[in-house]
This record gives structure tokens, C-alpha cells and sequence, in this order.
């Protein structure tokens, strides 16, 4: 009996020998180092690394579950290039444990468990790994492309990527960590963390605000979800980015450039105040400091849409364009909202005054009244040609411009020479002469004796001689902003900085006046 249990145990295991040796049964587990990054070809860098850092005994750990994002031969060999030295230069580097185990998670994580927009944190915490998924199935860690996924070991996974990732601060870091949580889903919604989160790039982000995004919403009339979902999101995202680092200081009043969105040029303006306003929108923050770019924060989006500015800009009206910049009306014409009736002088028709006033565009570029004259070439509202009555039309500046009809379309004394050309912001009417306000009427007569001060202002105008008077403010869109009753002064303090206009109603008549918000 004994003799057979002591057979029977023996044929057990000799069979489970026979089952080891022809691979039925293995003991030896794999794993991520030893049979995927030592045995590949492609990753004979990456191995020489982890053996210098001694990480490599860490990844042969048979308990540890681990995902590797593996950069290739190749990739070390551009990362090289990048920093000016060699392979032998980059196993020199100080930080170069603290790279390896950024690419490295605690968990072992195969593609089909990646969605877009995952932000993991790797074995060296010192940065989050930003993950992008397309919609065409690519997949991306950072700025890097996973080539060869899913590379399978007992102890985790490898992805190889194109690209060596570094744990530095980016421009995409700035938006996560200071709360732009719209600014950061549009981004991951787009597609554009492998761009914005690129090392070696110099990026100049325009960065909107979530309530920026809010008001986005309220005018196009729909909500987040709606703005995710425009066609043209990665166009907007993109029209925010500049392709250089351009730092406060380095602005000048005027200047336009081109961001990576190629629909449009951005336009910058630097009041003499020190306010710069990107388009339409106000800087709320600037000189954001990270590894690949600089951010300042915006108070609204700004969009590509082609406003009557660009019109100027685009059609060689360059003295139109020079005094708007100058009078710094920039960031009120680029309004993609507003809705402009815009009389364009040609280059020609300020020629011609310049020589009326005996002087030159420098000259008329210095007169007090640039903006007020301007201001009167501008009417509230999209009016087309076929759309115009003859009679007074109320511009911006306050007074009016007389429309003749009856023989083509007169502007007071200038004929336009072209009209209609559109904008997605309004209308241009080509007009052959500068429009220059009327000389001093009666209702500027009331205006000398009803001195209106401190002019800029800050929290209140005061007036003089101001018995049953009301008065109405109008921004330069033409919309009413506050009104009232003139008790000696006007408390202006909830208005926005700007130029607005201001008309104050006598049983005489009324009289108008451009004050300015500080």
C-alpha cells in the first residue's frame, strides 16, 4: 500500500515536470523591464538609463504593478538635440531619475482604459501626466505619441512613445493650478494638450477666465456644454495662443500678430494708463510665468471673426487704421458683439485735411479731438446703404451726421464712394472725406455753461448750472448705461474704464459731452 502511494506521488511529479518543461506550466514571471525594455532594440537608451539610476531593479519587481511610457531610441535622440548635447550628455543630466519616473505610473493602465483628458500622477510627483485620446484613436502622454501600445509583462505595462516627456511647468500646468477649469476642459476637449503641453515650445496664452467663458455663453445663447460643442472650439482655442513669448513689457499700442489660429490676426492695444486689452478684451493678469510660455489672463474671449477693423486693416485703409490705434478705440471696434456703422475715410480724404489744417497725419494724429472725430465717422447698429433715411443719424461722438439721398449718398458734405462692404461686426461705407463735427452750436453753448469735471473721472462728475436736468450715458456701442437726474454731479464709479458719452437735457435743449472712465 505504501509502495503504491509512494508511486503514485512520484508519476505526479514527474508529470508536473513534464508540463514545466514544455511551457504548460511557467514559476517565472515577467517582467516589464527585463522582457520588453531590455530585450527591444528600440529601447537601448532607455535601458541604459534605468541601469544607471538603478531603476531597472525596480521595475523587475514580480509584486509591483506598473505603466511605462516608454520613449524609443529616437526620442532620446531628439530630446538630445533639443538640449545641445548627446546620449552620454542626457545619462549626465542631475534630474534624470526624476525624468525616468515621470514616465512611470503605479498602475498598470492599457489603453482601453485611457480616456481623453486624464490627468495621472506618476512615480515622480512633481508634475501630472496630461493624457489626450482623439477621436481617431491616437493616443498621447503630454506632448508625446504612443507609437506601440500595450506592451504586456505579469508585473504592468509599456507604451512606447515618440518622445521623452519632462516634468516642467507648462502653460496647460498654469490653467490647472489657478482654477481656469473651462480654459482646461475647452483644451482637452480640442485635442491641444500635446501642443500646449510641449516642453520646448514658447507659447504666449491669452487666457479667459471661466466667467470670460460664461459671458461667451450668455451671447451666443447657450451654455458650456454649447460651447464645447462648436465646430470651430480648436480655431478659438488656438486664436488665444500666440507662437512666441511675448511679455507685458514687450507690448506696444497697435501692435497686431498672428497666433497659431491663421483665421485672424489679434489686435493690441496700451492705453497711455498702461491697460492692454487683446482685442476686445482687457489683460486682468499678466506676465504668468512657466517652462514653456508666458499667460495673461483675459476678461473675455476673444473670437476670429472678422470685424470693421480688419476691413481697415485689410483693405489699405492705414491712416483710418493708425488714428483708430492711436485714439485707442482698438479694443471698442474689435468687439465681435457690437454692431458698427462705419463711415471709412480713405488715406486720401486725411491727405486732404491734413492740408486743410495746414499739417500733416502726425498732426492730425495729435489732435485733442482724434477720438471725437472718429467717434462721429460711427453710428450704433448695422445700417446698409439700402437701409439709410435721409435726414440727422446719431453717432457715437453725440452729435449727428446728415444723410443726403438725393443724388447717391451724401455724409454732410462727403460722398460714398463704396458702401456695404460687410463685417461680422457691422458694415463699412467708403466715404471721401474726413467727417469733422459741426462747428459750436447752440447746444454747445449750453455745454460752455454747464462745465462738466474732472474729465477723466474716476467716481464723480460734477456739474455746473445743473437745475432740472437729466442726463443719459451711452457706451460706445450707443447702448444706455446710466441715467438720472443731474443733482450737481454723477457718481460713474460702477462704469467699466472707457470712453462714453454723455447728455445732459435742459427745457433748452440738450448738450452732449465724450467723458472718459478711469
Amino acid at each position: 500500500m505504501k509502495k503504491n502511494f509512494i508511486l503514485k506521488k512520484a508519476i505526479s511529479l514527474f508529470a508536473m515536470v513534464v508540463l514545466m518543461i514544455s511551457g504548460s506550466i511557467s514559476l517565472a514571471q515577467t517582467n516589464v523591464y527585463d522582457d520588453i525594455i531590455a530585450t527591444s532594440p528600440n529601447h537601448t537608451s532607455l535601458k541604459a538609463a534605468l541601469d544607471q539610476e538603478g531603476l531597472d531593479v525596480v521595475l523587475q519587481d514580480p509584486s509591483g504593478t506598473f505603466t511605462v511610457f516608454a520613449p524609443t531610441n529616437d526620442a532620446f535622440d531628439a530630446l538630445a538635440t533639443e538640449l545641445g548635447t548627446n546620449i552620454a550628455g542626457l545619462l549626465a543630466l542631475p534630474n534624470l531619475s526624476d525624468i525616468l519616473t515621470y514616465h512611470v505610473l503605479g498602475v498598470t493602465v492599457p489603453s482601453t482604459a485611457l480616456t481623453n483628458g486624464d490627468i495621472e500622477t506618476p512615480v515622480f510627483a512633481g508634475n501630472t501626466v496630461k493624457l489626450t485620446v482623439t477621436l481617431g484613436g491616437d493616443v498621447y502622454v503630454n506632448q508625446a505619441l504612443v507609437e506601440t501600445p500595450d506592451l504586456t509583462a505579469d508585473n504592468g505595462v509599456v507604451h512606447s512613445t515618440g518622445a521623452v516627456i519632462l516634468p516642467n511647468e507648462t502653460v496647460v500646468d498654469v490653467a490647472i493650478d489657478n482654477g481656469f477649469s473651462t480654459l482646461a476642459t475647452a483644451v482637452i476637449t480640442a485635442e491641444l494638450l500635446p501642443a500646449l503641453t510641449n516642453p520646448f515650445a514658447e507659447l504666449t496664452v491669452f487666457a479667459p477666465t471661466n466667467e470670460a467663458f460664461d459671458d461667451l455663453a450668455t451671447a451666443l445663447g447657450t451654455d458650456l456644454a454649447g460651447i464645447l460643442a462648436l465646430p470651430n472650439l480648436a480655431d478659438v482655442l488656438t486664436y488665444h495662443v500666440l507662437g512666441s513669448e511675448v511679455d507685458a513689457a514687450a507690448i506696444t499700442n497697435g501692435d497686431v500678430v498672428m497666433p497659431l489660429s491663421m483665421t485672424n490676426s489679434l489686435k493690441l492695444t496700451k492705453t497711455s494708463e498702461g491697460d492692454v486689452f487683446v482685442n476686445q478684451a482687457q489683460v486682468t493678469s499678466a506676465d504668468i510665468t512657466s517652462d514653456n510660455g508666458i499667460v495673461h489672463v483675459l476678461n473675455a474671449a476673444v473670437l476670429p471673426n472678422e470685424t470693421v477693423v480688419d476691413v481697415a486693416l485689410d483693405n489699405g485703409f492705414s491712416s483710418l487704421a493708425t488714428a483708430v490705434i492711436t485714439a485707442e478705440l482698438l479694443p471698442a471696434l474689435t468687439d465681435p458683439f457690437a454692431e458698427f456703422t462705419v463711415f471709412a475715410p480713405t488715406n486720401e480724404a486725411f491727405d486732404d485735411l491734413a492740408m486743410a489744417l495746414s499739417t500733416d497725419i502726425a498732426g492730425l494724429l495729435a489732435l485733442e479731438n482724434l477720438s471725437d472725430i472718429l467717434l462721429y465717422h460711427v453710428v450704433s447698429g448695422t445700417v446698409l446703404s439700402t437701409e439709410l433715411t435721409a435726414g440727422p443719424v446719431a453717432t457715437l461722438n453725440g452729435a449727428s451726421v446728415n444723410v443726403d439721398l438725393s443724388n447717391g449718398v451724401m455724409i454732410n458734405d462727403a460722398t460714398v464712394t463704396l458702401a456695404d462692404v460687410s463685417a461680422d461686426n457691422g458694415v463699412v461705407h467708403v466715404v471721401d472725406m474726413v467727417l469733422v463735427p459741426a462747428p459750436l452750436g447752440t447746444s454747445d453753448v449750453i455745454n460752455q455753461e454747464m462745465n462738466v469735471f474732472p474729465n477723466p473721472a474716476v467716481n464723480d462728475l460734477f456739474i455746473t448750472n445743473t437745475s432740472n436736468t437729466t442726463f443719459q450715458i451711452t457706451d460706445i456701442k450707443g447702448s444706455v448705461v446710466l441715467n438720472g437726474v443731474a443733482n450737481n454731479s454723477i457718481n460713474v464709479s460702477s462704469l467699466n474704464k472707457g470712453v462714453y458719452v454723455l447728455s445732459l437735457i435742459t427745457d433748452q435743449g440738450t448738450s452732449t459731452h465724450r467723458i472718459v472712465k478711469q
